[in-house]
């Protein structure tokens, strides 16, 4: 049975890997590995060492701690940041979510900054009208 460690890896891996539009054969290749390896790092049936962690890290564009953001420390103290955080790994995950990035990031840098502006305003719209 897998470790929740190695669950919660895996899944940050799966994770990047799509944000990116990488096949688990192209993130194979450039670590040096079958792509069956891929899947059993995502579905935490395999542990990755070290050195592969790294190497993964690299190919994808990462630090080695993106793959343990978001993990449950031994001692949660409950507050809103970590409910945050609970939420925005689960928001992530999410097909949609990723789409919208994959496109955002297609755009060119002028656009970017204009769609993020715009749904800023829409952000401050919804909290003053529900301020009324």
């Amino acid at each position: 049975m897998a470790d929740e460690t190695d669950l919660h890896v895996g899944k940050r891996l799966r994770r990047r890997r799509r944000l990116l539009g990488m096949t688990q054969q192209e993130l194979a290749g450039q670590v040096g590995v079958r792509f069956q390896q891929i899947q059993k790092y995502e579905c935490g049936a395999n542990r990755i060492t070290a050195s592969r962690l790294f190497d993964l890290s690299r190919a994808l564009n990462v630090s080695v701690q993106y793959f343990f953001d978001g993990m449950a420390t031994a001692n949660p103290m409950p507050n809103a940041a970590n409910d945050a955080e609970q939420m925005e790994g689960d928001i992530l995950s999410q097909k949609e979510t990723l789409e919208l990035v994959r496109a955002y990031y297609r755009l060119g840098e002028r656009p970017r900054k204009r769609l993020l502006e715009l749904a800023k305003a829409f952000e401050q719209d919804g909290t003053n009208s529900g301020a009324a």
